[in-house]
Protein backbone atom coordinates (compact mmCIF):
# COMPACT_ATOMS: atom_id res chain seq x y z
CA UNK A 1 0.00 0.00 0.00
CA UNK A 2 1.36 3.06 -0.68
CA UNK A 3 1.14 6.43 1.09
CA UNK A 4 -2.18 7.72 2.55
CA UNK A 5 -4.34 9.40 0.27
CA UNK A 6 -6.74 12.56 1.56
CA UNK A 7 -10.34 13.62 0.28
CA UNK A 8 -12.70 16.32 1.16
CA UNK A 9 -16.27 15.91 2.02
CA UNK A 10 -18.17 18.22 -0.44
CA UNK A 11 -20.27 20.42 1.53
CA UNK A 12 -23.84 19.48 0.00
CA UNK A 13 -25.78 20.00 3.10
CA UNK A 14 -24.04 24.28 3.10
CA UNK A 15 -21.37 23.17 5.99
CA UNK A 16 -20.18 20.27 8.35
CA UNK A 17 -19.90 21.08 11.96
CA UNK A 18 -22.06 23.79 13.63
CA UNK A 19 -24.64 25.01 11.59
CA UNK A 20 -24.29 28.98 12.18
CA UNK A 21 -20.73 29.07 12.61
CA UNK A 22 -20.02 32.66 12.09
CA UNK A 23 -17.20 31.98 9.35
CA UNK A 24 -19.31 28.88 8.00
CA UNK A 25 -22.65 29.87 6.87
CA UNK A 26 -24.65 27.29 5.14
CA UNK A 27 -23.88 27.58 1.37
CA UNK A 28 -25.13 24.30 -0.48
CA UNK A 29 -24.43 26.00 -4.04
CA UNK A 30 -22.77 24.06 -6.59
CA UNK A 31 -20.50 27.32 -7.72
CA UNK A 32 -19.20 27.02 -3.80
CA UNK A 33 -18.45 23.10 -4.37
CA UNK A 34 -16.73 23.68 -7.70
CA UNK A 35 -14.82 26.37 -6.54
CA UNK A 36 -13.74 24.59 -3.52
CA UNK A 37 -12.67 21.54 -5.09
CA UNK A 38 -11.40 22.61 -7.86
CA UNK A 39 -8.85 24.84 -4.81
CA UNK A 40 -8.63 21.41 -3.50
CA UNK A 41 -7.58 19.40 -6.03
CA UNK A 42 -4.73 22.17 -6.28
CA UNK A 43 -4.01 21.82 -2.75
CA UNK A 44 -2.88 18.28 -3.06
CA UNK A 45 -6.36 16.82 -2.17
CA UNK A 46 -6.80 13.03 -4.27
CA UNK A 47 -10.47 13.26 -3.64
CA UNK A 48 -14.26 14.15 -2.77
CA UNK A 49 -16.98 12.83 -1.81
CA UNK A 50 -20.23 13.77 -2.74
CA UNK A 51 -23.10 12.47 -0.69
CA UNK A 52 -26.56 12.32 -1.56
CA UNK A 53 -29.38 13.33 -0.01
CA UNK A 54 -32.49 15.36 -1.70
CA UNK A 55 -33.73 16.55 0.73
CA UNK A 56 -31.97 17.95 3.82
CA UNK A 57 -31.67 15.63 7.08
CA UNK A 58 -30.47 18.54 9.31
CA UNK A 59 -33.53 20.40 8.52
CA UNK A 60 -36.05 19.79 5.65
CA UNK A 61 -36.00 23.51 4.67
CA UNK A 62 -32.58 23.89 4.94
CA UNK A 63 -30.99 24.04 1.07
CA UNK A 64 -28.96 20.86 -0.14
CA UNK A 65 -26.77 20.14 -3.22
CA UNK A 66 -28.04 17.61 -5.89
CA UNK A 67 -25.46 14.70 -6.26
CA UNK A 68 -25.39 13.50 -9.84
CA UNK A 69 -25.96 16.75 -12.00
CA UNK A 70 -23.04 18.32 -9.43
CA UNK A 71 -20.94 15.44 -10.52
CA UNK A 72 -21.11 15.85 -14.22
CA UNK A 73 -20.50 19.47 -13.70
CA UNK A 74 -17.13 18.49 -11.39
CA UNK A 75 -15.92 16.15 -13.91
CA UNK A 76 -15.27 19.44 -16.38
CA UNK A 77 -13.99 21.71 -13.87
CA UNK A 78 -11.62 19.05 -12.15
CA UNK A 79 -8.48 17.45 -13.85
CA UNK A 80 -7.10 15.46 -11.44
CA UNK A 81 -9.12 13.97 -8.05
CA UNK A 82 -11.31 11.33 -7.78
CA UNK A 83 -14.90 12.12 -7.53
CA UNK A 84 -16.92 10.12 -5.38
CA UNK A 85 -20.71 9.66 -5.96
CA UNK A 86 -22.87 8.70 -3.41
CA UNK A 87 -25.97 6.77 -4.70
CA UNK A 88 -29.30 5.42 -2.82
CA UNK A 89 -30.42 2.42 -4.73
CA UNK A 90 -34.43 3.63 -4.02
CA UNK A 91 -34.22 6.71 -6.14
CA UNK A 92 -32.33 5.42 -9.12
CA UNK A 93 -33.77 2.87 -11.96
CA UNK A 94 -30.78 0.88 -12.67
CA UNK A 95 -30.81 1.51 -16.23
CA UNK A 96 -30.76 5.14 -16.20
CA UNK A 97 -28.38 5.13 -13.21
CA UNK A 98 -25.91 2.60 -15.09
CA UNK A 99 -26.15 5.25 -18.48
CA UNK A 100 -26.10 8.47 -16.26
CA UNK A 101 -23.02 7.10 -14.35
CA UNK A 102 -21.03 5.72 -17.54
CA UNK A 103 -21.01 9.15 -18.97
CA UNK A 104 -19.78 10.81 -15.86
CA UNK A 105 -16.91 8.64 -15.88
CA UNK A 106 -16.37 9.29 -19.60
CA UNK A 107 -16.33 12.81 -18.99
CA UNK A 108 -14.06 12.58 -16.39
CA UNK A 109 -11.36 10.29 -18.14
CA UNK A 110 -12.46 7.65 -15.76
CA UNK A 111 -12.38 9.13 -12.27
CA UNK A 112 -15.49 8.74 -11.19
CA UNK A 113 -16.47 6.13 -8.43
CA UNK A 114 -19.62 5.07 -6.54
CA UNK A 115 -20.51 5.27 -3.21
CA UNK A 116 -23.44 2.92 -2.16
CA UNK A 117 -25.38 3.76 0.37
CA UNK A 118 -28.97 2.12 1.40
CA UNK A 119 -30.49 5.24 2.90
CA UNK A 120 -31.37 6.14 6.73
CA UNK A 121 -33.23 9.30 6.82
CA UNK A 122 -36.89 7.80 6.87
CA UNK A 123 -38.68 11.16 5.93
CA UNK A 124 -36.53 11.93 2.73
CA UNK A 125 -37.73 8.19 1.06
CA UNK A 126 -41.66 9.19 2.47
CA UNK A 127 -41.30 12.43 0.76
CA UNK A 128 -40.45 10.53 -2.63
CA UNK A 129 -43.50 8.12 -2.16
CA UNK A 130 -41.58 5.12 -2.07
CA UNK A 131 -41.95 2.27 0.66
CA UNK A 132 -38.50 3.28 2.31
CA UNK A 133 -38.64 -0.93 3.21
CA UNK A 134 -37.30 -2.40 6.13
CA UNK A 135 -33.49 -2.00 7.19
CA UNK A 136 -32.28 -5.42 6.29
CA UNK A 137 -34.55 -5.64 3.10
CA UNK A 138 -32.93 -2.24 1.86
CA UNK A 139 -29.75 -4.09 1.99
CA UNK A 140 -30.93 -6.74 -0.06
CA UNK A 141 -32.43 -4.77 -2.48
CA UNK A 142 -29.34 -2.95 -2.75
CA UNK A 143 -27.42 -6.19 -3.77
CA UNK A 144 -30.10 -6.57 -6.48
CA UNK A 145 -29.38 -3.44 -7.78
CA UNK A 146 -25.94 -3.17 -7.48
CA UNK A 147 -26.28 -6.71 -9.50
CA UNK A 148 -27.55 -5.12 -12.25
CA UNK A 149 -25.64 -1.93 -12.46
CA UNK A 150 -22.23 -4.34 -12.31
CA UNK A 151 -23.61 -6.42 -15.58
CA UNK A 152 -24.81 -3.46 -17.48
CA UNK A 153 -21.32 -1.91 -17.20
CA UNK A 154 -20.31 -5.28 -18.06
CA UNK A 155 -22.36 -4.95 -21.42
CA UNK A 156 -24.58 -7.86 -20.79
CA UNK A 157 -28.70 -7.49 -21.40
CA UNK A 158 -30.45 -8.01 -17.64
CA UNK A 159 -33.91 -8.68 -17.13
CA UNK A 160 -34.83 -5.69 -14.79
CA UNK A 161 -38.64 -5.83 -12.62
CA UNK A 162 -38.92 -9.80 -13.50
CA UNK A 163 -40.49 -9.38 -16.84
CA UNK A 164 -40.79 -11.78 -19.26
CA UNK A 165 -39.98 -11.07 -22.97
CA UNK A 166 -39.52 -7.50 -24.42
CA UNK A 167 -36.58 -5.53 -24.35
CA UNK A 168 -34.05 -5.97 -21.30
CA UNK A 169 -31.88 -3.52 -20.46
CA UNK A 170 -28.00 -3.00 -21.56
CA UNK A 171 -26.09 0.18 -22.09
CA UNK A 172 -24.41 0.74 -25.13
CA UNK A 173 -21.90 2.15 -25.53
CA UNK A 174 -19.87 -0.37 -23.07
CA UNK A 175 -18.49 2.08 -20.67
CA UNK A 176 -14.38 2.53 -20.98
CA UNK A 177 -14.25 3.20 -17.11
CA UNK A 178 -16.12 1.25 -15.01
CA UNK A 179 -16.03 3.07 -11.80
CA UNK A 180 -15.32 1.21 -8.51
CA UNK A 181 -17.72 0.50 -5.69
CA UNK A 182 -17.16 1.96 -1.80
CA UNK A 183 -19.53 0.14 0.23
CA UNK A 184 -20.48 1.57 3.78
CA UNK A 185 -22.91 0.15 6.83
CA UNK A 186 -21.74 -1.08 9.91
CA UNK A 187 -24.82 -4.15 10.57
CA UNK A 188 -24.42 -7.32 9.73
CA UNK A 189 -25.63 -6.80 6.14
CA UNK A 190 -23.54 -4.19 5.61
CA UNK A 191 -20.33 -5.21 6.13
CA UNK A 192 -21.71 -8.52 3.75
CA UNK A 193 -22.31 -6.23 0.65
CA UNK A 194 -19.20 -4.62 1.48
CA UNK A 195 -17.00 -7.72 1.66
CA UNK A 196 -18.90 -9.11 -1.38
CA UNK A 197 -19.32 -6.33 -3.84
CA UNK A 198 -16.80 -3.29 -2.63
CA UNK A 199 -13.58 -2.60 -3.78
CA UNK A 200 -13.09 0.23 -0.98
CA UNK A 201 -15.07 -0.26 2.85
CA UNK A 202 -16.20 3.11 3.68
CA UNK A 203 -15.63 3.48 7.97
CA UNK A 204 -17.33 6.35 10.14
CA UNK A 205 -14.89 7.87 12.16
CA UNK A 206 -14.25 6.14 15.28
CA UNK A 207 -11.12 4.96 18.14
CA UNK A 208 -8.19 3.14 16.07
CA UNK A 209 -8.85 -0.13 17.71
CA UNK A 210 -12.65 -0.18 16.64
CA UNK A 211 -11.57 0.51 12.96
CA UNK A 212 -8.47 -1.86 13.15
CA UNK A 213 -11.29 -4.65 14.57
CA UNK A 214 -13.53 -3.93 11.96
CA UNK A 215 -10.53 -3.96 9.00
CA UNK A 216 -9.66 -7.51 10.64
CA UNK A 217 -13.67 -8.89 10.23
CA UNK A 218 -13.81 -7.34 6.58
CA UNK A 219 -10.35 -9.10 5.52
CA UNK A 220 -11.76 -12.07 7.25
CA UNK A 221 -14.89 -12.47 5.11
CA UNK A 222 -14.31 -14.37 1.41
CA UNK A 223 -14.18 -12.21 -1.37
CA UNK A 224 -13.83 -12.57 -5.36
CA UNK A 225 -10.97 -10.06 -6.50
CA UNK A 226 -8.54 -7.79 -5.36
CA UNK A 227 -8.35 -7.44 -1.63
CA UNK A 228 -10.76 -4.97 -0.34
CA UNK A 229 -9.25 -1.26 0.37
CA UNK A 230 -10.48 0.57 3.45
CA UNK A 231 -11.29 4.60 3.78
CA UNK A 232 -12.16 6.44 6.88
CA UNK A 233 -14.31 9.60 7.40
CA UNK A 234 -13.32 12.10 10.10
CA UNK A 235 -13.37 15.62 10.70
CA UNK A 236 -10.13 16.87 11.60
CA UNK A 237 -8.79 19.71 13.93
CA UNK A 238 -5.17 20.70 13.84
CA UNK A 239 -3.39 23.45 15.15
CA UNK A 240 0.19 24.33 16.22
CA UNK A 241 -0.30 22.91 19.66
CA UNK A 242 -2.97 20.18 21.36
CA UNK A 243 -4.35 22.66 23.51
CA UNK A 244 -4.90 25.30 20.99
CA UNK A 245 -7.04 22.32 18.85
CA UNK A 246 -8.85 21.25 22.10
CA UNK A 247 -9.55 24.63 22.78
CA UNK A 248 -10.90 24.92 19.21
CA UNK A 249 -12.83 21.42 19.56
CA UNK A 250 -14.51 22.67 23.04
CA UNK A 251 -15.77 25.90 21.26
CA UNK A 252 -17.56 24.52 18.01
CA UNK A 253 -18.77 21.60 20.39
CA UNK A 254 -20.54 24.23 22.67
CA UNK A 255 -22.00 25.60 19.26
CA UNK A 256 -23.49 22.79 18.42
CA UNK A 257 -24.85 22.14 21.33
CA UNK A 258 -26.76 25.02 21.37
CA UNK A 259 -28.34 24.19 18.06
CA UNK A 260 -31.37 22.20 17.53
CA UNK A 261 -31.75 19.21 14.38
CA UNK A 262 -35.01 17.48 15.34
CA UNK A 263 -35.11 15.84 11.75
CA UNK A 264 -31.89 14.29 12.40
CA UNK A 265 -32.83 12.43 15.76
CA UNK A 266 -36.73 11.62 14.70
CA UNK A 267 -36.13 10.73 10.90
CA UNK A 268 -32.96 8.50 11.57
CA UNK A 269 -34.14 4.74 11.02
CA UNK A 270 -33.93 3.08 13.81
CA UNK A 271 -31.69 0.17 12.87
CA UNK A 272 -29.31 1.90 11.33
CA UNK A 273 -26.22 0.63 12.94
CA UNK A 274 -24.03 3.95 12.57
CA UNK A 275 -26.47 5.57 15.01
CA UNK A 276 -26.70 2.50 17.14
CA UNK A 277 -22.79 3.30 17.52
CA UNK A 278 -22.86 6.39 17.65
CA UNK A 279 -25.70 6.71 20.20
CA UNK A 280 -24.58 9.08 23.70
CA UNK A 281 -21.23 9.94 22.10
CA UNK A 282 -20.23 13.85 21.50
CA UNK A 283 -18.46 14.70 18.70
CA UNK A 284 -18.13 17.23 15.75
CA UNK A 285 -19.22 16.24 12.14
CA UNK A 286 -21.40 13.42 10.68
CA UNK A 287 -20.00 10.50 10.04
CA UNK A 288 -18.21 9.72 13.72
CA UNK A 289 -16.37 12.88 12.68
CA UNK A 290 -13.96 14.01 15.31
CA UNK A 291 -14.32 10.47 16.78
CA UNK A 292 -11.52 9.24 14.68
CA UNK A 293 -9.21 11.52 17.04
CA UNK A 294 -7.75 13.40 14.38
CA UNK A 295 -7.56 16.35 16.82
CA UNK A 296 -4.54 17.89 18.42
CA UNK A 297 -1.02 19.74 17.42
CA UNK A 298 0.10 18.96 13.54
CA UNK A 299 2.53 16.01 14.92
CA UNK A 300 -0.04 14.44 16.62
CA UNK A 301 -2.80 14.34 13.68
CA UNK A 302 0.55 12.62 11.17
CA UNK A 303 0.83 9.88 14.34
CA UNK A 304 -2.01 9.29 14.09
CA UNK A 305 -2.75 9.42 10.56
CA UNK A 306 0.30 6.88 10.62
CA UNK A 307 -1.03 5.01 12.63
CA UNK A 308 -4.80 4.18 10.89
CA UNK A 309 -2.98 4.23 8.02
CA UNK A 310 -0.71 1.02 9.53
CA UNK A 311 -3.62 -0.41 9.75
CA UNK A 312 -5.34 -0.15 6.69
CA UNK A 313 -6.94 2.58 6.17
CA UNK A 314 -6.08 3.87 2.38
CA UNK A 315 -8.20 7.08 2.21
CA UNK A 316 -8.96 9.76 4.71
CA UNK A 317 -12.14 11.21 3.74
CA UNK A 318 -12.59 14.64 5.50
CA UNK A 319 -14.12 17.46 7.14
CA UNK A 320 -12.92 20.97 7.82
CA UNK A 321 -14.53 23.86 9.65
CA UNK A 322 -14.38 26.55 8.33
CA UNK A 323 -14.26 24.71 5.31
CA UNK A 324 -12.19 26.76 3.53
CA UNK A 325 -9.87 27.90 6.05
CA UNK A 326 -9.09 24.81 7.64
CA UNK A 327 -9.21 22.79 4.23
CA UNK A 328 -5.79 25.13 3.67
CA UNK A 329 -4.25 24.38 7.32
CA UNK A 330 -4.07 20.35 6.60
CA UNK A 331 -2.78 21.23 3.19
CA UNK A 332 -0.25 23.27 4.46
CA UNK A 333 0.84 21.29 7.21
CA UNK A 334 -0.19 17.57 6.94
CA UNK A 335 -0.36 16.83 3.00
CA UNK A 336 3.28 18.67 2.96
CA UNK A 337 4.73 16.60 5.19
CA UNK A 338 3.58 12.94 3.56
CA UNK A 339 4.10 14.80 -0.51
CA UNK A 340 7.98 15.89 1.06
CA UNK A 341 8.76 12.22 1.76
CA UNK A 342 7.43 10.79 -1.47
Amino acid sequence: MSGPRFGVWAPVYGNHGARLHPDDLPDASYRRTRDLLVHAEKRGYDATLVAQHVIHPSDTENDVLETWSTLAGLAEATERIELIGAIKPLLFNPLVFAKVAANIAEISGGRLSINVVTGWFLPELEALGLDPLAHDDRYAYTQDWLDAVLNLWSGKHVDIGGQQGGQQALVRPVPTHVPPVYVGGESEPGRALGASHGDVYFINGRPLADTTALIEDLRSRPRDGAPLRFGLSAFVIARPTEAEAKAEEELLQARIDAESRPEISSGTDPNTAMYQVLAGSKRIGSNGGTLAGLVGSYEQVIERIDAFHAAGIELFMLQFQPIESELDRFADHIISHYRGQA
